[in-house]
């Protein structure tokens, strides 16, 4: 039989039933589980953090016990993944050094990292100091005379800074419980192999370093007897006075290491005396590098260079936003967190909000949903009542699904994940499954199949017994395909949000749903606009049909999206899927022998598929495989990827840095990049102002990404930005002009 109109939110209802095999056969059934276990990656538990780029552990080292008067070593163990660094005490050319932050009962105090020989890192022209592969920075612990404690009770808060093209800053808090007269000694060849990995201290004697020009000259002598012949590699531990990266020279006069290396022309400092590490050169490898030799105080002859003037602009931003954020995390151990200053206040943050809610009725994904929810006026006529009580379960459906939203966002955010506005889209399992749903009501508006025909009689009759939840379901599946086209109108009013204590920062959330159900409520509230609707008809069925195009456009936009995150051999996987769904779902609602037989085969090739093929949907692809440039249409000018190291860089080269904040699922930035971003006068001013085009993809998650957006002061896309020394960040507005871009670009 054909229904009358349905509202969407009741197809939803029953789609989740209807499809409930469907879906669990289109994605692996343990998709929720990795999904959430992504989604929680990197929470610290039971004192192991684990990331992507790293594997974190305190470790504690006392076989006689941690009693009174008893110094006992604790370190944290830190194993990276290929190709991945963290960095010594002296970063280098950049990064920064492992921070940690102990407390401790009183009459217990710890020392400094002890810090194994460092291996170099060269990186184009530049040079970084630190670690890969296992390495434990030990720390010792004393625990004085008077202590009475049963135990020794240690909490840590680290943080480091995990690089290879890019860079990501990491934290994670451990604690440990030391009795004072048992045993810790677990770990003991993995501290022996550490202090193996210290560095020697050898004296000064006759060694020297002297300024020479534009040059360091060293002379060191005592080194070890093997090592004469051998390469070495040198570690100031004072950074800023040489160039890491630059070439060098070096050579062994009998038991005398010579070297000649150029000066910083940043430096600042003009030492009397240097500490020096100097070790055998090798190539990067497993955790720390050859056992080498430290030099404490090693005089300076000569007279430095005048040093060069203190920078009036600041270091580069991608560092500063690093520095920023490691100050943060310090001051968070501390003291409760206050929000970030910000010239928005709550009153305009929350206009914006509403305003924001109102424009999210227009994006192709909602429109159907509210358009058809109005038209349902029509079939009820004149029940003032009715229309009233479906407009507040709306308004609640919407309101409490962008507070539960943002309260999840909020919790994530607070277990020390790096999430922003839209999380949701960067799930391939989310996208999937909102390409599933999405594709079943398209269907059903376009009449492949009714529900009449596919479920029980009494589950197809739940909109007529429960009108008012189905109206409630509205609001729900309205927020689930608007939230992540907020971000255009309200990408202030959200970055603030999210640096707001948890009420005030709901209460935007909130506001921002209230403003999208507007609409509808003022609608069911005022009785001339079910006046004003035509009469029901057949015009009612040709709208029905006509709202499935948009839905099957929304589905082409997820498939792209899925594409950009699991590649094309995911996005052809799920829309092979969809297809078959389809087929099955036409199938159940045959009569006779064709359901049997035709559903039967089409469920069992859904299930074949689905196992054959339904990974592919979910396996996000190599992250290396977008970092390739994209030429435009002006020659030589091409967008790179972005990440701070690169934003750095080019910065220390002086030239202006455009940055593009964008993602797949987004639609704004999508429209940008076609049109305001392709124009050939902007194009010309951006390659006449020799400005760098720089793009960070948030289609899948980064973090590097969110703490850029965090410190732009916003929380989702698109976001762009323009970089200049000695210029503040100019961040301009989330729909674009041609004459704003100019604008902004002849202001250089």
């Amino acid at each position: 039989m054909t229904l009358p109109l349905p509202s969407l939110a009741a197809r939803a209802r029953r789609l989740l039933l209807a499809a409930l095999g469907g879906l669990a056969l289109c994605l692996p059934l343990a998709a929720p589980a990795q999904n959430l276990a992504a989604l929680m990656k990197g929470a610290p538990a039971a004192g192991v953090f684990q990331s992507e780029q790293t594997r974190a552990e305190l470790l504690a080292h006392a076989p006689e016990g941690a009693g009174a008067g008893r110094t006992v070593w604790l370190g944290l163990r830190l194993d990276h993944a290929p190709h991945w660094h963290t960095y010594w005490k002296n970063p280098g050319d950049s990064g920064l050094a492992t921070e940690l932050r102990w407390t401790l009962p009183e009459g217990v105090s710890a020392g400094d990292i002890d810090w194994p020989t460092p291996r170099k890192f060269p990186i184009g022209t530049l040079a970084n100091y630190g670690y890969d592969g296992t390495v434990v920075l030990p720390v010792p612990l004393t625990v004085s005379d008077n202590f009475r404690g049963e135990a020794v009770d240690v909490r840590l808060d680290a943080s480091w800074l995990v690089c290879r093209k890019e860079c990501i800053p990491e934290e994670a808090s451990f604690t440990l419980r030391l009795p004072t007269s048992g045993t810790t000694g677990g770990h003991g060849e993995l501290f022996a192999a550490m202090r193996d990995a210290r560095p020697r201290d050898l004296k000064a004697g006759a060694s020297l370093v002297a300024p020479d020009g534009g040059f360091l000259r060293m002379a060191l002598d005592g080194l070890p007897a093997d090592w004469r012949g051998r390469e070495l590699e040198f570690f100031p531990e004072l950074g800023g006075v040489i160039e890491p990266g630059a070439a060098w020279t070096q050579a062994w006069d009998g038991a005398r290491w010579t070297a000649r290396v150029p000066l910083s022309p940043q430096r600042f400092d003009s030492p009397t005396a240097m500490d020096l590490v100097v070790a055998p050169a090798q190539p990067a490898g497993e955790g720390p590098g050859e056992t080498g030799a430290r030099l404490a105080a090693v005089p300076v002859q000569g007279t430095w260079p005048a040093p060069a003037p203190l920078p009036t602009a600041g270091v580069p931003d991608a560092l500063q936003a690093a520095l920023d954020a490691n100050a943060a995390r310090s001051a968070a151990a501390s003291a409760p967190t206050t929000p970030p200053a910000s010239s928005l206040t709550l009153g305009a943050a929350l206009i914006g909000a509403l305003i924001g809610g109102l424009i999210l009725n227009l994006m192709p994904c909602v429109f159907p949903v509210l358009a058809i929810k109005v038209t349902g006026f029509a079939k009820h006529g004149g029940d003032t009542r009715a229309h009233r009580a479906h407009g507040l379960a709306y308004t609640a459906g919407v309101v409490l699904s962008f507070l539960a939203l943002g309260g999840l966002l909020l919790s994530l955010r607070a277990a020390g994940e790096q999430l922003g506005w839209g999380f949701q889209l960067q799930s391939p399992a989310v996208v999937a499954a909102l390409a599933t749903l999405f594709t079943l009501i398209g269907l059903n508006l376009a009449g492949l199949f009714e529900f009449g025909n596919v479920l029980p009689s009494g589950v197809a009759s739940l909109q007529a017994r429960h009108p008012t939840a189905d109206a409630f379901l509205t609001g729900v599946l309205a927020t689930a395909v608007a939230s992540p086209c907020t971000a255009p109108f309200m990408g202030a009013s959200l970055g603030l949000a999210i640096a707001l204590p948890a009420p005030q920062a709901l209460l935007i959330f909130g506001v921002l749903g209230l403003g999208m159900a507007l609409p509808y409520l003022l609608a069911s509230w005022v009785p001339a606009v079910a006046r004003a609707l035509p009469r029901p008809g057949p015009w009612m069925e040709r709208f029905k049909q006509f709202m499935a195009f948009p839905m099957f456009a929304t589905v082409v936009w997820l498939l792209w999206v899925l594409g950009q995150q699991s590649g094309i051999d995911g996005a052809a996987a799920l829309l092979m899927l969809l297809v078959v769904l389809a087929l099955a779902i036409w199938s159940l609602g045959l009569r006779g022998k064709g359901r049997v037989v035709l559903g039967g085969l089409s469920l069992a090739a859904l299930l074949s598929l689905a196992v054959g093929i339904g990974p592919n949907v979910l396996r996000l692809q190599d992250g290396e495989a977008n970092t390739a440039a994209t030429a435009t249409g002006v020659a030589g000018l091409a967008w790179e990827p972005w990440s701070p190291q690169r934003q750095a860089e080019l910065l220390a080269q002086g030239r202006p840095v455009f940055v593009d904040f964008t993602a797949a699922w987004c639609v704004t930035c999508q429209y940008n990049k076609r049109t305001t971003l392709a124009d050939e006068r902007v194009l010309g001013d951006v390659a006449g102002k020799n400005v760098a085009l720089l793009r960070a993809d948030w289609t899948r998650r980064d973090p590097a990404v969110t703490q850029a957006l965090a410190a732009l002061g916003r929380n989702g896309v698109p976001v762009y930005a323009i970089h200049k020394n000695g210029q503040p960040v100019q961040v301009l507005t989330e729909v674009l002009s041609v004459e704003e871009v100019r604008t902004a670009l002849a202001a250089l």
